[in-house]
């Protein structure tokens, strides 16, 4: 309450309505692009983990070792 108050008394918005109806438009629009986002993700991921299946991929010590390397060289 105190939020819309504030919004309303700044002039930015005329009525505690306005604020509301604001805050479900941009709500929506944050579920969108949140629901755009997973879609992507999990197809990315379902792509990595195809390419692993068709390629192989690498054992997770060597991934670990080389990073340690990487670091170490960079220090």
């Amino acid at each position: 309450e105190k939020f819309i108050e504030a919004q309303v008394a700044s002039g930015k918005y005329n009525s505690p309505q306005e604020v509301i109806d604001k805050m479900f438009l941009v709500f929506e629009r944050l579920q969108s692009e949140y629901d755009e986002w997973v879609t992507e993700t999990r197809a990315k991921i379902q792509e990595g983990i195809e390419s692993l299946d068709k390629e192989g991929g690498m054992d997770g010590e060597t991934v670990i070792n080389e990073l340690l390397e990487r670091f170490q060289k960079a220090n």
